[in-house]
């Protein structure tokens, strides 16, 4: 179904009208119910012993105190998130490693990675087709903690060339003296654009989805 320009602007201006419709419908809120108090609180005040005008003027700078205090925490919380987003559009065209099995063979070769929870005197990535078939291991040796990458030229065990534009799989092993440590394969994929989520800004990497800042394990 197609959209036209028109309604698509319309639907945003929309959007953008209703929020700050919402945001000074709350703000009026508090207003009206701070001033019902105040106003409650002199009607049944004590004619003998009526609100000192110092209380009251008391009680009104309380009310501007927390409106600007609400103001400032806004604009603040505003300035925060455009300088989040500013930050993040600079990864556009950046290749990420995130959380995944897949590997990209491309002309240059493929890139992938790991994560380790803790350092390891071998660490080996098999690399499979599509049928499930062995195509090749990579090994590699005294190896951090943290997250790593690495690049398949392409070959097989037997030195023939693996087909190009195909997506591989593979899995990780990791051990330190003999012993199992926990490793995550990671996938990479370029960052092709950001997206205001909910909870803050998060990146479009390519085909594998939508990823928060903190899923991001290396840039490259």
């Amino acid at each position: 179904m197609s959209v036209s320009t028109d309604s698509t602007v319309n639907s945003v201006l929309s959007g953008l009208g209703r929020k700050e419709a919402v945001s000074n419908t709350l703000m009026q809120d508090e207003q009206n119910r701070f001033l019902t108090l105040l106003t409650t609180q002199l009607r049944n005040q004590d004619p003998m012993n009526p609100l000192d005008n110092a209380d009251l003027t008391m009680q009104l700078a309380q009310m501007s105190t927390v409106d600007g205090i609400e103001r400032l925490n806004k604009m603040v919380q505003s300035l925060m998130e455009s300088r989040d987003l500013m930050d993040s559009t600079a990864m556009i065209g950046r290749g990420v490693l995130v959380d995944g099995k897949g590997l990209g063979l491309t002309e240059a070769g493929a890139i992938g990675g790991f994560d380790l929870n803790a350092p390891a005197d071998k660490v080996t990535v098999t690399v499979y087709d599509a049928s499930g078939r062995v195509m090749t291991k990579l090994e590699f040796t005294d190896v951090d903690a943290g997250s790593h990458n690495y690049v398949w030229d392409g070959l097989t065990d037997d030195g023939t060339e693996a087909a190009q534009g195909m997506m591989y799989s593979v899995s990780v092993s990791a051990t330190l003296n003999g012993a199992l440590v926990a490793v995550k394969p990671l996938q990479f994929g370029p960052v092709t654009s950001v997206v205001r989520g909910p909870n803050g800004t998060d990146l479009q990497v390519g085909g594998l989805g939508i990823f928060k800042l903190d899923d991001i394990k290396q840039i490259l």
